[in-house]
């Protein structure tokens, strides 16, 4: 709950697809006793931010909105845009909508910096 509204976490298809690989990824690396990883690291700060959006979907860095890139209007009909700096240099891009009930925070994506410079124009 937040602000005495309910909270819901929607991952984008990709999301959830590249999600569930990175799941299993860790999964088969713990089989192999492989202790730490990037994998790791990533899926542990994920799982960290999700919980964190949870507690408070605003979170994160509202992209401006000049700032947002076509891909994600066109795609997804976005009129607002978050950022939350994962490990490593990735980062969870997401979007804010919601009702007088609840809070819906909708991930776009979860992608490297070099993917992240190429989508929002950075050099």
């Amino acid at each position: 709950m937040f602000r005495g509204k309910k909270v819901k976490l929607i991952l984008s298809e990709e999301v959830n697809d590249e999600y569930k690989e990175l799941n299993r990824i860790v999964k088969e690396e713990n089989k192999k006793g492989i202790k730490s990883s990037e994998h790791q690291t990533l899926l542990r700060s994920i799982n960290r931010v999700i919980d964190l959006l949870r507690d408070d979907p605003f979170i994160g860095n509202q992209v401006p909105k000049r700032q947002i890139p076509g891909k994600y209007i066109l795609k997804h009909d976005v009129k607002n845009l978050w950022r939350i700096e994962l490990s490593n240099y990735w980062r969870l891009i997401y979007t804010i909508s919601g009702n007088e009930l609840e809070i819906i925070d909708f991930i776009l994506d979860i992608i490297d910096h070099k993917r992240y410079n190429k989508i929002f124009g950075y050099k």
